[in-house]
């Protein structure tokens, strides 16, 4: 067994005994009040401004959606590069609306995973004309 996995250790102010499973709880790091202002509010452009130097890639820890070290996402350039492009194609091929005027319902369910309390609802209406959407053969 490697002796750094099992040896005691000092977190913060906690003693962590050999033999701890010490599981992070990402979520909570998230939503650290002490790095993000307003952190439940949905700010992508953040990260164009006061968070730029943040890196996803595991290396800044205030925000790893990922993952980092050994455990790492194996498939995150590929996650990264397909988002962009999915989300390009999306804004580019269609006009997307909300059924009403109200703002959108963010809230989350807290969990494993963190689902949208409400779905969501949009309409997508077709930018060009309808025939240059159907398969050519």
């Amino acid at each position: 067994m490697n002796p750094e996995k099992t040896a005691v250790c000092r977190i913060g102010n906690y003693h962590v005994t050999s033999g701890t499973r010490l599981l992070i709880n990402l979520s909570k790091i998230h939503l650290d009040q002490n790095v993000w202002l307003d952190p439940r509010l949905f700010q992508p452009e953040r990260f164009l401004t006061t968070h730029k130097n943040v890196d996803v890639r595991g290396q800044s820890f205030e925000f790893i959606p990922f993952g980092s070290g050994r455990r790492i996402c194996p498939g995150i350039s590929l996650a990264l590069q397909v988002t962009q492009l999915t989300l390009a194609h999306l804004i580019h091929g269609f006009e997307i609306t909300a059924p009403s005027d109200e703002p959108l319902d963010m809230g989350e369910s807290s969990g494993i995973t963190n689902m949208k309390i409400t779905p969501l609802e949009v309409f997508l209406t077709p930018r060009l004309h309808l025939k240059l959407y159907e398969n050519v053969d």
